[in-house]
């Protein structure tokens, strides 16, 4: 063995690692990784033994906790390889469950390091279980199974969901005083193994005076009859924000769906019809009023002045309302006629949420871009790919760990959490 540990104490450990030369350097490359993975599990092994105690008796709670005589051998996956490591177990004289303080100390994540547990949930949210197992072979020199992959995976996306309520994540630092908040929700189709559904993504974006954008957080919730735990859930997060900032104006930006704008109107100040989908009904509206080759022309120029009007004429949108409402089609095509009544009716009901002029003059957001390349990134970039069906539980814990990694900076701040308070109910003694 090339890695030898020439002293260890309970304040740290030295390791001599000998690395031979040859005239390969990809090959040395993969040598020195092996090794260092092997000089990594022997560090791992002295750190998880310290973390141990020495099998005094010890009051958990008002419980008093004696350990086993013999210590007990388990097997914990490290980022370096697997390590079988000697631990006290403790147990109350009434027997029952037992309980591991090394386990509790080191926050291991089922018989995972939290370290390794780290890597495999990002992995496991950016990747099916064959790519991560196929990532760790070929960039860490390290095999697993994929059965432990999803394992530690779910376990911390279980994590992560039980403690939505009690853990706050601070914000990164901002270059700039929050002026505004949009707030925006849309769902995504995904296949369920009944068929499918849709999943629902939430979005909450912080600006700065200018409109300039400084900051996005994301919750996202599998599909659901009434969509009760999203609303839930991502009615704690807007909570969180609106603690945080009490004098930002809250800006709603959605599509014209109905079950959004009845969740959004109680928490914004401002409900904006998103732009690009209002844009895609004028251009049906210009179809049904210039229909034809002939007039090309015309139906060109009347699409880009009535956009163009609607974003910088206040009460523009009033008026191009009346305007449809009292319109005929170009012809009397049925199909000409049901696409201009289908304009007029989104008009008559949407016209008071198209203050397109007065919110780019505050700097406002018109469109929901965000929101929807969320639901691009968070569901469909991982949840729709070829030959995926998915059930509720494993769709819900893996999009709680998709909103974690995407938005910025929360990722690392969870692992923080853990690292400093634990989570004793999660461990597999």
């Amino acid at each position: 063995m090339s890695s030898v540990i020439i002293s260890s104490n309970s304040s740290g450990t030295q390791i001599l690692l000998t690395i031979k030369h040859n005239d390969s350097m990809l090959s040395f490359e993969d040598q020195l990784q092996s090794e260092l993975n092997a000089a990594g599990r022997l560090a791992e092994c002295k750190q998880l033994e310290n973390l141990d105690t020495d099998g005094s008796p010890f009051f958990l709670g008002n419980v008093k906790m004696t350990s086993k005589k013999r210590k007990q051998l388990k097997v914990y996956e490290t980022p370096y390889g697997s390590v079988e490591v000697p631990r006290y177990v403790y147990q109350n004289s009434k027997g029952g469950s037992t309980y591991s303080p090394l386990d509790h100390n080191a926050r291991i994540v089922v018989n995972s390091t939290p370290k390794f547990a780290q890597m495999v949930s990002w992995k496991y949210a950016e990747m099916a279980s064959p790519q991560v197992q196929k990532d760790f072979e070929q960039n860490h020199k390290r095999t697993t199974s994929r059965a432990t992959l999803r394992d530690i995976a779910d376990v911390v996306g279980a994590i992560a969901q039980s403690k939505e309520d009690s853990w706050t994540y601070a914000i990164p630092d901002l270059p700039e005083p929050v002026a505004t908040v949009s707030i925006g929700l849309d769902g995504a189709i995904m296949l369920y193994h009944e068929g499918y559904r849709e999943a629902m993504c939430g979005s909450i974006t912080l600006y700065d005076a200018a409109g300039n954008r400084m900051f996005s957080s994301y919750c996202a919730e599998a599909p659901e009859y009434g969509k009760v735990s999203f609303i839930e859930r991502f009615t704690r997060e807007i909570d969180k924000f609106k603690k945080r900032f009490p004098d930002a104006t809250y800006v709603g930006v959605a599509d014209g769906a109905p079950d959004n704008w009845i969740f959004l109107k109680p928490f914004v100040a401002e409900c904006i019809l998103d732009f690009y989908h209002v844009s895609e009904y004028i251009s049906e509206a210009a179809n049904a009023l210039y229909a034809g080759k002939t007039k090309k022309d015309k139906r060109k120029k009347w699409y880009r002045e009535t956009l163009h009007n609607l974003k910088r004429n206040q009460g523009e949108a009033e008026c191009l309302n009346q305007i449809l409402q009292k319109s005929e089609p170009s012809n009397h095509y049925p199909t000409t006629i049901a696409k201009l009544e289908k304009v007029k009716t989104y008009f008559k009901n949407h016209w008071h949420q198209m203050g397109y002029a007065q919110a780019l003059e505050n700097r406002y957001p018109i469109g929901s871009g965000v929101t929807e390349a969320a639901c691009k990134t968070l569901i469909k970039s991982r949840m729709c790919r070829s030959g995926m069906r998915w059930k509720k539980e494993g769709a819900s814990m893996l999009l709680t760990l998709r909103a974690l990694v995407c938005s910025t900076g929360v990722w690392d701040k969870f692992w923080a959490k853990i690292s400093n308070y634990g989570f004793p109910l999660m461990h597999n003694y």
